[in-house]
């Protein structure tokens, strides 16, 4: 085979040159310069033989230049992006996940304003960005009190645009599936930052006469939820997710997810107690909407708030059906053995709250649970079955299964007794300054239930499901 380096003199057949060229597909080449030749090149003319090299016809305009040879299966390298600068895309980010967050606060409480008569946008604009800053957890503070109860589900949908934000982030610095950890505890970080000084300059906007704002308190809390969130989506983003969850040892890892599916199974029996109780008592939440004198807007504002206090209502139902049940005021109590609690405020959702104990039918409740969590241990085992393409002998070693169960109790505990302490709060200095579940009481509680219920439904899992087949 000539050297692709070569070059045909004049002496040599003309078909030289495209012997060479050629040879430079080959090789893989992509370019390479061809002296023009001295002598025309006849072409032959006819069908190619059997074993026969085609031959490469050369553009005598485009001799003496460096002509593109195209390789065959090699596909065109794709031209470069340009990514942005981190600052751009953390603040253009950041500002889009605080508007669609604040937009919808701003509204439903412009709605609800009509209760008392007060419209107008600046004071729906106000209102709405102290209730932003009460998503975030910052109290406001106000003539009956401080205001320190959050609307759950606003910050369910805080921490999911951050998430977003932080995904997005990562994608437009050029830093998506590099695996690196330091990529996305870089993007988290300013994401938390920018965010941090957002929510002291919300802060300032509200701090003043009937509404008073710490902004140091609003800048700590504004950094935790705007580390946490960006943090997940950075995370997945880069994924350094996996590479984390790579590192991490098996049992622990098994117990982590067993334990957050069984939190969420029980936060979901919590959301289905919930709504069937209003359900129940639909009448009563009605007549609490009528007693409000105002048209559509200001019914459906009031409904709208209710139902943003809903997924603290989940958490408190889950509570409740672990069996610490949950406080609506001082010295209230509502568990399945006993129901203590004066006047309620006038809110739809607080219409499904019990009268009294429910007897033989909370022990049926207590169940619900328990249910829930040995479902998440035959899970574990049927999921562990899978991945390791086990045959039905020899079965998992119960230290797999066991060790795995019995750290889902602690993983469980901390979710709920975390979701425990940010539903939560205070509805003033009065009767309801205290507000929610005890997250200690609670934590303990789904713990030792969890790592007991979880083993036993992946004993049983192991014991009497079949094992799939390799």
């Amino acid at each position: 085979m000539p050297s692709t380096t070569d070059r045909p003199d004049d002496s040599e057949d003309p078909f030289a040159v495209a012997e060479a060229t050629l040879d430079v597909r080959e090789t893989g080449r992509e370019t390479v310069p061809i002296e023009r030749p001295t002598e025309p090149i006849d072409r032959p003319t006819g069908a190619l033989e059997a074993g026969d090299r085609p031959t490469v016809l050369v553009d005598e305009k485009k001799l003496g230049e460096q002509p593109t040879v195209k390789v065959p299966g090699q596909r065109k390298p794709p031209p470069r992006s340009r990514h942005a600068p981190l600052p751009v895309a953390v603040a253009f980010a950041t500002l889009w996940s605080a508007a669609l967050c604040y937009l919808p606060v701003a509204a439903v409480i412009g709605m609800a304003r009509t209760l008392e008569g007060q419209g107008g946008l600046g004071g729906a604009a106000h209102a709405g960005l102290a209730g932003w800053l009460l998503g975030h957890g910052v109290p406001i503070g106000t003539s009956i009190g401080p205001l320190g109860l959050p609307p759950l589900l606003l910050t369910v949908l805080i921490v999911w645009r951050l998430n977003r934000a932080g995904l997005h982030v990562t994608r437009a610095i050029g830093a998506r599936r590099t695996g690196r950890i330091g990529d996305a505890l870089l993007v988290a970080f300013s994401i938390a930052l920018t965010y941090s000084l957002l929510g002291s300059v919300a802060s300032l906007a509200v701090d003043g006469k009937g509404t008073e704002v710490t902004p140091a308190r609003a800048a700590i809390n504004f950094f935790v939820l705007g580390l946490l969130g960006a943090l997940a989506g950075s995370l997945r983003g880069t994924d350094a997710l996996g590479v984390l969850a790579r590192r991490t040892p098996r049992p622990l890892r098994d117990g982590l997810r067993t334990g957050v599916m069984a939190a969420l199974f029980i936060l979901a029996a919590g959301a289905a107690v919930t709504g069937l109780s209003v359900a129940v008592d639909g009448g009563q939440a009605a007549e609490t909407i009528s007693v409000y004198q105002t048209g559509v807007a200001g019914q459906a504002g009031i409904t709208l708030v209710s139902l943003a206090y809903g997924a603290n209502a989940t958490v408190w139902a889950a509570a409740y059906l672990l069996g610490p049940g949950f406080a609506l005021g001082t010295g209230s109590e509502i568990g399945l053995t006993g129901v203590v609690v004066g006047k309620l405020p006038a809110l739809p959702l607080l219409a499904g709250v019990p009268d009294g104990p429910l007897g033989a039918g909370g022990a049926v409740l207590l169940a619900v649970p328990v249910l829930a969590a040995v479902a998440a241990g035959w899970l574990l085992v049927l999921r562990l079955q899978r991945s390791d393409r086990l045959g039905e002998k020899p079965a998992l070693p119960w230290s797999r299964v066991l060790g795995g169960s019995l750290l889902a109790g602690p993983a469980a505990g901390l979710v709920l007794g975390v979701a425990c302490r940010a539903s939560g709060g205070s509805l003033g200095d009065g009767r309801l300054a205290t507000i929610g579940p005890d997250p200690w009481q609670v934590g303990l509680v789904a713990t030792v239930m969890v790592a007991v219920s979880a083993s036993l439904g992946a004993a049983a899992a192991r014991t009497f499901a079949p094992a799939p087949k390799a």
